[in-house]
This record gives structure tokens, sequence and C-alpha cells, in this order.
């Protein structure tokens, strides 16, 4: 069993089409041809180790032990698979929150969050996520603050209404301000560095390892990191798979990856390896990388969610003025039966 294929970007593009008429992934039937019965599960994720609980889990095997077959599906933001989840062609989905998620729920479209995935360590030291500002801004004196940052422009993938808003919006908090007291890039990562070196953003909001080759490189210091606790990223179930046979053994298996993972980060020579093989990235890079912590058990937290739409009302970003209760797409019970 264990993972079926690792579809490359190009290639998960080139099958968008097909996938409507694919059903729901969660066969339950003999998919060896060995007379083997297995459940295939497939999952929507983005190539990054903050998702390692999914990685680890499967290189150890945890999702074979649970007669469960991956087949994994890269995204490129977790608002492009919301729509596959919800039409049953995706049966999980492990990546980031974002306003068209709350949006999406609110027209009617049904799923539900039942894991949480990274969680910001808190440690200006160690963060895998910074404020970066232009190291000239901060050498003249001209930003020394976070609220100095008012009316300047940040780099952010996705924009505000991605993960990556919301984890600036957390830590725009620090100097009083909000999404909108600053003006707001829509960067991929890759290219934030080079904005904050010819100069058209002040500041960007990069995660590891690019937090850290940019400020090796002299082009830009951290000035605040996310709060201790504070999270953009889940694990998403369809509502048919929510019910089927499988999904507390995604999960189980899911949580016993994320105990494989150390509380500070600083994670076991075969994590790293494990992760290498699976991202294709340099393993003494990723050693390098401060990285997310995990809850052992996973478990969803409805708190940030809530923090998470109260942001993005604020900011404009939400079609909507009453906010949606939470607790009604969150299930926690998957999470309690892994603890247990």
């Amino acid at each position: 069993m264990r993972r079926r294929t690792l579809l490359s970007l190009t290639a998960a593009t080139a099958l968008g089409g097909t996938l409507a008429a694919c059903g729901s992934a969660v066969t339950g039937e003999d998919t060896s041809g060995g007379g083997t019965a297995s459940g295939t599960v497939r999952v929507g994720h983005l190539p990054s180790a903050l998702f390692s609980p999914l990685y680890v889990a499967d290189a150890k095997g945890y999702f074979e032990e649970e007669g469960i077959t991956l087949e994994l599906t890269p995204l490129k933001s977790g608002q492009d698979g919301v729509p596959m989840l919800a039409n049953d062609q995706l049966d999980v989905m492990v990546a980031g929150f974002s306003a068209g998620m709350f949006n999406a729920l609110e027209q009617g479209v049904a799923f539900k969050v039942v894991g949480s995935m990274g969680i910001s360590p808190g440690d200006p030291e160690n963060s895998p996520t910074a404020l970066e500002v232009r190291q000239d801004l901060l050498d003249d004196g001209t930003v020394t603050e976070v609220a100095d940052l008012k009316g300047r422009t940040i780099g952010v993938a996705g924009g505000p209404g991605a993960t990556g808003g919301y984890l600036l919006a957390a830590m725009l908090e620090e100097g009083g301000l909000t999404l909108n007291d600053v003006e707001i890039s829509n960067l991929a990562t890759p290219d934030q560095e080079p904005a904050l070196t010819n100069g058209s953003v002040d500041a960007a909001t990069p995660s590891a390892p690019f937090s850290s080759a940019m400020e090796e490189a002299g082009v830009a210091s951290p000035l605040a990191v996310p709060a201790k606790g504070t999270t953009g990223t889940g694990v998403m179930y369809s509502e048919t798979f929510a019910s089927a046979d499988l999904a507390q053994g995604f999960f189980t298996a899911l949580a016993k990856g994320a105990q494989e993972l150390s509380d500070d980060g600083k994670q076991t020579d075969e994590v790293y390896q494990i992760l290498a093989d699976t991202l294709g990235q340099d393993i003494e890079v990723l050693k390098a990388s401060p990285m997310y912590t995990y809850l052992p058990d996973l478990a969803p937290q409805p708190d940030q969610l809530e923090a998470m739409q109260a942001v993005w009302i604020e900011a404009g970003q939400i079609t909507y003025e009453e906010p949606l209760d939470v607790t009604s797409i969150v299930d926690a019970s998957f999470a309690e039966n892994a603890a247990g």
C-alpha cells in the first residue's frame, strides 16, 4: 500500500479537468489487483515542511497500518482545494486557511475542520515566520518598532486574505496596527527578497528558509514574529469522508506522525531525511531552518479560526458581516479519539 503517487505540480494541473469525473476517492475496494482490500484516500496538500506530520506518517508506515493508501495531490493554495474538497474530488486537505474559505462556507460549501497543523513557537530567535523589515529602514532609524510600519508596503504571499495575511495581522497587533493600516503587496515568498532589495516593499513576511536567507544577505532583519500558539493551517475533511470508515484511521496515523516531531522544532536526522526525500529539498537547508511545532493530537483550534474570521471581516476580505459560528464547522472528535 503506502503512497500510490506524489503528483508533480505540472501533472496536478493537467489532471485538474479530470478530477471531477473521478468521484469519491475512498474506494474501500481492491486497488492493488492482488486481492488485498484497501482504501485509497486522496489528500490535497501544499508541498512544504509545514505539513511534516503527513510526510512522516507516510514514510513511517502509519497509514499502511490503518489499511490506507495515500494519493497526494499538490495544490498551489488551500483556496484551490476548497471546491475539490466540497465536491468529493479530495477526501482530505492539509493546507492554510483563507478568507475565501470562510466566504465559501457562508455560501453553503460544506466541509469540516478536523485538525491543526503548524503552531508558531513564538520564539523571536527561532520562528519559521517573521516580519522582516528592510535593513536600510532599520539602520537609519526610520523603523524601530512595529507601529512605525503604518502606511508602509508589506509583501505577503497570497495577499491579505491568505494565511500569510492572518499571520501578518497577528504581528501587526504588537504595534496596535491592523491590515487596514498598511499597504499589502501580493508577493510569492521567493519574490520577497528581490522586492526588499529594490525597495518596492518596506517589509515582508517570508517563511524559513527564505527569512534566514535574506537575513544572512543583509537585506532585512526580523522585527516581530507571530505569538506562541498562532496557527493559520489545518486539516480539513470532506463531509463524505468525515463519515467514512477510514476517517479515524487516517487521523490517528497523522497524529502519530506529529508525535515523531520534537517540541522545539529541532528534528531527528531521520525526520530531516524524510522531508528532504519527500519535498526534494536539501537536507542541510532543512536542518538550518526553524520549524513549526505540532500538538501531539493535532487538535483543531477554533479560537484561531474565530480570530482569523474577525481579522478578515475587519479587513474587508470576507463578504459577510455577521460572523459564522465556527463550532459548526469544527469536528474535534477525530483528535480526541486519536489521543485516546
